[in-house]
């Protein structure tokens, strides 16, 4: 099982924080994150990766980065928890 989520990633931010959900303008479900790491040398997308692994309880390995990587939109894996589960964990945190 493996989830996928759209990621909207603000680098260079005064904190790590999950900001909530928004919609794209697609009217697709994207969540809202910031991190403190500059968007260099994929530090951002690291930061971004560990935040999400802490925050959905989930090993490092767990969270992958299937698209994006030098695009402030991406898409995220998550082995081992299905979409609900991530909403879930997410939005009850």
């Amino acid at each position: 099982m493996t989830a996928r989520l759209a990621v909207k990633l603000t680098p260079g931010a005064a904190s790590d924080r999950i900001d909530g959900w928004d919609v794209d303008a697609d009217d697709r479900a994207v969540l809202k994150v910031r991190v403190r790491a500059r968007p260099v040398e994929g530090e951002a997308n690291k930061a971004l990766l560990l935040l999400l692994a802490k925050s959905l309880g989930v090993p490092k390995f767990a969270v992958t980065l299937a698209r994006g990587g030098k695009s402030r939109l991406k898409m995220v894996e998550i082995a081992t928890l299905d979409e609900i589960a991530v909403r879930d964990r997410l939005s009850h945190g």
